[in-house]
């Protein structure tokens, strides 16, 4: 349990009471200097941390908390990077930010997360090595600026009065309400961020300002954040690694002796190593706003009466700006101009069978520019009521709705290509993470260039390779959430509370995606492209292209490698040809639909409806103090998923039931030691998409690619103890230990089954097929899972024990470990590795100094390195990302009680994210890019 959030001093003060006590002269001086000992109060950093670990101790659950240090003062960019200060609470960035969380080696997929104490979802896109946009489960963080919450509440242990869904974690994040103060409250603070790769200046605002009326019966507050960010990443990448020998490869062999399929041109050693499919340099120019605003009202008509009104609303939106200087080749199969079209004309090879350096003849540069438009809109708004009908009977209901629109109305990449190239050089010998290249020619002159709309220059002429993109992709995934929720409280007797709740949830998923297709000219009218149109005559590629320059700023790169070279311009292309018409003009199909990209629009709605019973109790076993809960919730799942399987749509319903059993121990067998246990059985549903029936068919093989609405959820048994020692109000030292038996997996698999087993309308087929017909089904399928262990160590305490100053000082230390393997299945192969985004080891510290002024402290997070996805393709085994280490610093000095100056330095170390592609024994480079240092002066004034 931490806190770390804003920058404030230590202040200690006498307690209201206290002080009215010593102005009005009624006890002797001595009893007033013990008085006013014993009502000191330690408020700022301290003192959050104070509070969050009596909330931590007061719990019958397993958690760790959060409080903001005051009104609306989190410092961290987002709220993920807020949570990896919790024991066992590791993140993964998309652009240099925090997005997901994995909490005790779970990935967000097996998280779910609370708003306001409701269900939520909130999803973003991202870049595609980073999966893209989020179409599953799993809450993106990166929407939330944290200042517009006070309370983040991490729950690692299940009771029965919490919903269902969750193997990991379930994470309550809580925006502030006026009777959190009970009187007028104002915060108003504005920071100047700089970064050090990009060179902008980024603007972050946040105001809070609340009261309360009417003797305090109604309170009213307001807040919000704004942040405006640019950001670049830069480095290299390689689009995975390939291996002509192995099945599943695109790119066919390089060229050699005799024919192209020959045993001669086979047997040669660049057709039996791993090569990068598309190496090249690269930048990705992010501009980004964030806009959070939440609103809450509070009535208490009555004493034992109170209503609550809360809304929030969050806004994300930017763009992305992708461009690369690269080899097409090596990904293309021979008919399209690939590697059976390429000569190596030198080659050195490492131990583990990679081609990593070589000179080529005959090969195609391209050089891209992508472009998207991207934003998300959340919104939430809830009503509760809290109504005591006695001192012993309470009911508390609440009935709230969220959606999230994560939009990508663009999304276009555009490509010029340099075909049949001789004397390109890659080498990765020297640093497999900084290749150096040489192109073989002038990279900076648009002449070398050309925007080609067909595959072949001259009919019957030789193959130049695939023809320039216009490629147009607009997508959109929408989330929505109704809950109804009611539970009574009945205090049966003195030691023993008992509870029991109904719950009523619907969660509608929607994706749907366009794409613009043209037919293959002029050799193919079947086989439909995202070729590109022929140029206006008179148009030069000087006038449809730019100039990227200034690449490569503290990223290392090997001398001589290109900094600076051409890029298509997609406003250009889009100004001359009118590409957003969607339309047929007279440069060409610039038509948007769904028909060849039925596969990516689907549906589902799942309905939940769930009944608890719980016992709380607070007893003695001899003279130690024993309290928990135990209690049982049982849970029926309605599902209906709708997707294309070809052109034919299919929707398929099932319901299915789930008893959740939990108990939740807390025993004290010496002052201030708790030991705590806890046992329950989890589920975490599947992801949407891959319940929802919709794939592609190919009736003349007789195969299917599609999902599976017949998923059964993931299932585990869990068992924590933990170990707490508070020897003081601001010291907490804990030992916790975790197991869980995952019961079930969920895999891509291939198996022979007929037809009419999965399921699917039978108008799907055509041919001769029928029900019987045995197809080649790929898709989802329940898996044996595997056990999950692992322990987690945590320390916080301030330094009063040294002499001044130093007893300003204090630390937190945390650190987890996890274990878990699971049987792969791989192209038929089973293959044993970790449970995708698990970490082995993860740790983060803080040294923290406060006086009664000035504060500062400085915070380091390391994540293990972890798997990212099982058989990525080409023949490789798994993807996953390296270790990361993240440092960062944060100051503030109190100039008046109102007024404090800080300056906060995130990412100290300019951390590299780096992912790799092959098996545990190769593991090659697939993305290495960095974002850069951010730095943020700014001030805050509160009343």
């Amino acid at each position: 349990m931490m806190n770390f959030a804003g920058t404030t001093c230590i202040r200690r003060r006498l307690a209201g009471a206290s002080a009215l006590v010593l102005l009005a002269g009624l006890v002797p001086a001595g009893v007033q200097a013990q008085e006013a000992l014993e009502e000191i109060v330690v408020t700022g950093f301290r003192g959050s941390l104070a509070s969050a670990i009596n909330q931590k101790r007061n719990e019958n659950d397993i958690v760790d908390v959060i409080n903001a240090e005051d009104i609306a003062d989190f410092p961290d960019l987002n709220l993920a990077e807020s949570l990896q200060r919790i024991p066992g609470v590791s993140i993964d960035r998309d652009g240099g930010e925090g997005r997901s969380i994995t909490v005790r080696g779970l990935s967000s997929t097996f998280t779910r997360v609370r708003l306001n104490g409701l269900e939520a979802l909130a999803t973003t896109g991202g870049k595609d090595g980073s999966g893209g946009a989020n179409r599953g489960r799993g809450f993106d963080f990166q929407i939330f600026a944290s200042e517009l919450f006070n309370s983040l509440t991490v729950r690692k242990s299940t009771s029965a009065q919490t919903e269902e869904g969750s193997l990991g974690a379930t994470v309550d994040l809580q925006t502030a309400r006026p009777f959190d103060y009970n009187k007028f409250v104002f915060a108003a603070g504005g920071q100047v961020g700089y970064n050090d790769l990009s060179k902008s200046k980024d603007p972050r605002g946040t105001l809070l300002v609340g009261d309360t009326f009417a003797d305090g019966k109604i309170g009213v507050l307001a807040s919000v954040a704004y942040a405006k960010t640019n950001r670049l990443e830069e480095g290299s990448s390689t689009g995975r690694w390939e291996n002509p020998a192995v099945a599943g490869n695109s790119a066919g062999r390089f060229e050699g002796g005799g024919a192209l399929n020959s045993a001669a041109n086979a047997a040669l050693p660049e057709n039996n190593a791993w090569h990068p499919r598309i190496p090249r340099y690269g930048r990705l120019d992010y501009d980004q706003e964030r806009l959070g605003v939440t609103t809450a009202v509070q009535f208490q008509p009555f004493e034992n009466t109170r209503i609550d009104l809360d809304l929030l609303y969050a806004n994300l939106q930017g763009t992305r700006k992708e461009e690369y200087l690269e080899i097409i080749s090596f990904s293309r199969n021979a008919a399209s101009g690939g590697n059976g079209f390429t000569n190596v004309r030198q080659a050195q090879y490492d131990a583990k069978g990679n081609l990593i350096a070589g000179t080529f003849d005959d090969v195609d540069v391209r050089t891209e520019q992508r472009y998207d438009e991207l934003e998300t809109d959340f919104l939430q708004y809830s009503v509760g009521l809290n109504q005591d009908f006695s001192e012993t009977l309470r009911f508390k209901g609440v009935a709230g709705w969220s959606t999230s629109k994560q939009k990508n109305p663009i999304q276009t990449t555009l490509s010029l290509e340099r075909y049949d190239s001789d004397g390109y050089v890659y080498d990765f010998s020297r640093n497999m993470n900084l290749p150096s290249f040489n192109y073989g020619f002038d990279v900076t002159n648009p002449a070398n260039y050309v925007f080609s709309p067909s595959t072949r220059a001259v009919a019957g002429g030789p193959v130049l390779g695939d023809p320039s993109l216009i490629r147009m992709r607009p997508n959109q995934t929408d989330n929505e959430f109704r809950t109804f929720r009611g539970d009574v409280e009945w205090d049966a007797q003195d030691w023993v509370t008992l509870k029991a709740g109904l719950v009523q949830k619907t969660y509608d998923f929607n994706t749907v995606e366009e794409r613009r297709f043209v037919t293959r000219d002029p050799f193919s009218t079947a086989n439909l492209t995202e070729a590109g149109v022929p140029l206006p005559a008179g148009t030069t590629i000087a006038s449809v292209s730019e100039l990227l320059t200034g690449f490569g700023r503290n990223l290392g790169m090997p001398e001589g490698t290109p900094t600076t070279w051409v890029v298509p311009s997609i406003n250009k292309f889009a100004d001359l040809l009118g590409i957003y018409c969607d339309c047929v003009n007279q440069f060409g199909d610039f038509r948007l639909d769904r028909s060849n990209q039925f596969g990516a629009n689907r549906s589902a709605r799942e309905e939940s409806l769930s009944a608890y019973i719980q016992a709380d109790f607070s007893t003695e076993v001899g003279d130690m103090p024993l309290r928990g809960n135990i209690g049982v919730r049982q849970v029926k799942t309605k599902l209906s998923s709708t997707g294309y399987v070809g052109t034919t749509l299919a929707t398929i319903e099932r319901e299915y039931d789930n008893t959740l059993p939990a108990l939740n121990l807390t025993l004290e067998p010496v002052d201030d030691i708790l030991v705590r246990f806890g046992a329950a059985k989890v589920m975490a549903r599947p992801d949407l998409p891959q319940l929802t029936p919709g794939g592609a068919i190919n009736n003349t093989a007789a195969t299917l690619n599609i999902g599976n609405p017949f998923l059964e959820p993931i299932k585990a048994n869990t068992v924590d103890l933990s170990f707490e020692w508070y020897p003081e109000r601001e010291t907490l030292f804990t030992v916790g230990l975790f197991y869980k038996d995952i019961k079930t997996y969920i895999q891509n698999i291939s198996e022979t089954i007929p037809f009419r087993d999965t399921g699917l309308p039978a108008s799907s087929l055509t041919g001769t097929n029928t029900l019987d017909t045995v197809f080649t089904v790929t898709r989802a399928a329940n898996t044996e899972g595997g056990p999950l262990k692992g322990f987690e160590v945590s320390l916080q305490k301030p330094f009063t024990f040294l002499p001044a100053p130093f007893d300003n000082f204090g630390g937190i230390v945390n650190f987890t470990y996890v274990t878990s393997d699971i049987d792969y299945i791989v192209a038929g192969r089973t293959v044993t590795e970790p449970l995708v985004g698990l970490s082995p080891k993860s740790y983060n510290a803080t040294l923290y100094y406060e006086d009664d002024a000035f504060s500062a402290r400085i915070s380091g997070s390391f994540r293990d390195g972890y798997l990212t996805q099982i058989a990525p393709g080409n023949g490789n085994d798994i993807r996953g990302k390296s270790s990361t280490f993240n440092l960062d610093f944060s100051a503030s000095y109190e100039v008046t009680e109102q007024i404090t100056v800080s300056f906060e330095a995130i990412n100290l170390t300019d951390q590299f994210d780096e992912r790799w592609v092959g098996t545990s024994d190769r593991k090659n480079l697939e993305t290495y890019e960095h974002t850069g240092r951010q730095f943020f002066l700014g001030a805050r004034y509160k009343y």
